[in-house]
């Protein structure tokens, strides 16, 4: 798992979405689940589990990409320990976890990759990535 914002977000794959034990000893209390391949996680009802079948392109709903990142957003504002998960966790789970982040922090997304960059490099989908981001402008402008 790779941290992205202090002590509430991390981004990771479809095994580590999965493993319980893992995350309760982490203090993480939802998975936001972004993998479109998976099988949905069973996780214990105590987690929260949230699931936005995405894929790493352009050819995602709006809707559902909208709808993964203002979750993501809430979990931070609630101050709840979320990890976004796909199934690699290089591409999906960071776009979401990162431009949610900057929506919440209230800063820019390509900064804040930049900066996660700097730690440890993710490989992300331009077109997904465009997608997402343009959505944080809409929400940006909506909120003006």
């Amino acid at each position: 798992m790779r941290e992205i914002h202090s002590t509430r977000l991390w981004t990771g794959n479809a095994r580590e979405a999965r493993d319980a034990e893992a995350l309760f000893a982490a203090g993480i209390s939802a998975v936001v689940d972004v993998a479109y391949e998976e099988p949905p996680a069973q996780l214990p009802r105590q987690l929260v589990y949230c699931r936005f079948p995405l894929v790493d392109g352009p050819d995602n709903d709006p809707l559902l990409l909208r709808l993964a990142l203002l979750t993501t957003v809430e979990l931070l504002r609630a101050e709840t320990r979320t990890l976004v998960a796909c199934s690699a966790g290089m591409s999906r789970s960071p776009t979401i976890a990162i431009c949610a982040a900057a929506l919440h922090l209230d800063c820019s997304a390509e900064s804040l990759l930049t900066t996660m960059n700097e730690e440890s490099s993710f490989d992300l989908h331009g077109d997904l990535w465009t997608d997402v981001c343009e959505i944080v402008c809409e929400l940006r402008s909506s909120r003006s």
